[in-house]
């Protein structure tokens, strides 16, 4: 006979529906172990059939810890579920997992180790429970020197992580980098970062750009120098105009307190990534009928 006691056991260790707890120590003859391992495969099974869903909403994240830090990004399908406590627990699992693991690679990061089982075997149980698709999207790891510092900076609650590397400066310069970073969007740290062909496309573009002024091509062509400066001062961090003090561009605002900025990772979830087109009655209605 099943307890209610067991049942409750059961639920408190895996986060299972009560009913799937119960089924799980009915079908193992209440042996505990086994109706973990039960949940677990029905778990598999469940985020199985969701494997093919859209999540592209979720929560990025820093994680720190001396010399080493860890940003990483992880999908819902909803950006409710994304609110949901035990969806930013999950989060917290899996960041710092990654930041005390040798994990450098997603493939790796899903292999480290929590305290319910590796990331890969978390997101599954945690599938099942909440319901939704989950995924881990993307890591990265960087590791500083003595002589350098960690910035970090989440804004809308997550929906946009930056970590920063500055040498010489102190942590509230690099969490300045970082702000400047989540707000202003640079896709690159420097010019020297920006892809050669990338540059070659644009020089192309502004100098048929100002041809279609008017201007002859040898004219054009001086022209675009000025106007490549602009294009870097948009896309690389360093060159933008420092948001707290426009007088100076981020590369002068951290050499006036003694640094260089170093590295820079932005992840902002679901970039690049599809949508779910579904508005959230429908959602619901969804859920009702499943």
């Amino acid at each position: 006979m099943v307890t209610a006691s067991a049942v409750n056991e059961l639920r408190n260790m895996t986060g299972a529906g009560m009913m799937d707890c119960k089924k799980a120590l009915v079908e193992t003859e209440g042996n505990m172990e086994a109706a973990v391992e039960y949940l677990r495969n029905k778990g598999v099974a469940k985020a199985a059939k969701k494997a093919d869903r859209i999540a592209a909403e979720g929560l990025a994240n820093v994680y720190i810890d001396g010399n080493k830090a860890a940003i990483i990004e992880v999908n819902s399908e909803t950006d409710f579920v994304s609110k949901n406590e035990n969806f930013k627990s999950m989060v917290d699992s899996i960041g710092k997992a990654v930041l005390t693991s040798n994990a450098k690679t997603l493939e790796e990061a899903l292999k480290a180790q929590t305290e319910e089982g590796t990331v890969e075997e978390l997101i599954v149980a945690r599938t099942a429970t909440i319901g939704e698709k989950l995924s881990l999207r993307r890591i990265e790891v960087r590791e500083k020197a003595d002589d350098e510092a960690f910035g970090s900076y989440l804004h809308m609650g997550g929906k946009i992580a930056v970590l920063t590397v500055v040498k010489g400066a102190n942590e509230e310069v690099a969490k300045d980098v970082a702000m400047q970073a989540a707000a202003m969007k640079p896709e690159y740290l420097s010019e020297e970062n920006v892809p050669a062909d990338r540059v070659e496309k644009e020089k192309n573009f502004l100098i048929e750009q100002a041809m279609e002024e008017g201007k002859p091509q040898d004219i054009a062509e001086k022209m675009v120098a000025g106007r490549l400066k602009k294009f870097f001062k948009e896309i690389c961090l360093v060159d933008q105009a420092f948001i707290k003090n426009g007088d100076v561009d981020v590369k002068t605002y951290v050499k006036n307190n003694g640094g260089v900025v170093t590295d820079m990772v932005r992840f902002e979830v679901g970039e690049g990534m599809e949508h779910r087109s579904e508005n959230f009655a429908d959602e619901v209605m969804s859920q009702l009928n499943n």
